[in-house]
């Protein structure tokens, strides 16, 4: 497989598992068009092309023609510089290394990884949040979140690929959907009651198995094992942690239980004032369950030889 085909082929996998529906996404990639077609030249001369068929900001060749052949990854949580050195490292040694695979991103995809942040607003509103308060709360944090992200050195790992020509791709939100999709799916189902139930259905899940043994498994930060569940939200897409400010929103809505991949202390004592049940499933964890998935979807159509490094390892289901 090409590395542009690869790329295309996790963008359509990405939208096909976001949590907000295909339907709504390709309405907005529509709506976006007609956006752009309505720029003046000098406009579209700064706009990101890229955006009117991947809605996924934080999703991005960040080295490569896209005309390279695709069989062998070496894939990781974080990508930095050391990783980009083991790859040449691993090839000097006869290891035949095609591409590298980030999962948080570098480069350009980092500095627009707030563009991404806006899907939060949808998915909470899909819980219930009224609309006009998710956009409005939203957008504070997004403000906030690339105004951090602007004094970062976001090409630093990207120039290493570039200077010894290793293509790199980062996926993120495609793989985080998959995860929350996954998470969301298996919880319906399996319809627990309380939230030590939950711990037990991740429990069964090999990625969280892994944690467990690293000591990085499943964690309640509010709440108890006989705490009751009510309604889950699995927040685990959608760039970084949203509002602070749209916990008393979402227990308004319903939502009794949260259940993500990490949150900050003051995330969490806004969701204890609430009386918001929270569940760490794991940050890396979730992580490599999206990774997996992602992959998953990937070998059904091309074999691939994975290399996994940087807090990844390999699960086929």
């Amino acid at each position: 497989m090409k590395l542009k085909k690869l790329y295309e082929f996790i963008i359509e996998k990405g939208i096909e598992q976001d949590p907000r529906g295909s339907v709504l996404v390709n309405k907005e990639l529509k709506h976006l068009k007609v956006e752009y077609g309505a720029l003046t030249e000098k406009q579209k001369q700064r706009f990101d092309v890229e955006r009117l068929k991947n809605p996924y900001s934080d999703t991005r060749i960040l080295h490569g023609t896209g005309d390279e052949s695709i069989k062998s990854i070496l894939i990781g949580v974080d990508i930095d510089v050391g990783e980009v050195l083991l790859a040449d490292r691993l090839i000097e040694k006869g290891k035949k290394i095609d591409l590298i695979v980030a999962h948080h991103p570098e480069g350009g995809a980092l500095a627009a990884l707030h563009q991404v942040m806006y899907m939060q607003t949808d998915i909470v509103h899909l819980h219930g949040v009224p609309i006009t308060i998710a956009d409005d709360l939203m957008q504070t944090r997004i403000s906030e979140v690339e105004r951090r992200l602007l004094p970062v050195n976001h090409t630093k790992t990207q120039d290493a690929a570039r200077l010894l020509n290793l293509p790199l791709l980062c996926v993120h939100t495609p793989a985080d959907n998959h995860a929350a999709t996954f998470l969301e799916q298996l919880f319906k189902k399996k319809d627990p009651k309380f939230l030590g139930e939950i711990i037990d259905i991740l429990h069964t899940i090999p990625e969280y198995q892994h944690a467990l043994k690293n000591n990085s498994g499943p964690k309640i930060v509010n709440g108890s094992d006989d705490s009751r569940v009510g309604r889950i939200f699995v927040d685990m897409t959608g760039g970084t942690e949203g509002s602070k400010d749209i916990y008393k929103n979402l227990a308004q809505a319903g939502v009794g239980t949260i259940v993500g991949m990490h949150l900050s202390e003051e995330h969490l004592k806004k969701a204890k004032q609430e009386h918001i049940n929270v569940l760490i499933a794991g940050h890396i964890s979730s992580d490599n369950l999206g990774l997996n998935l992602i992959l998953d979807a990937i070998e059904t159509v091309q074999k691939l030889d994975i290399i996994g490094c940087s807090g990844f390892v390999r699960v086929k289901r």
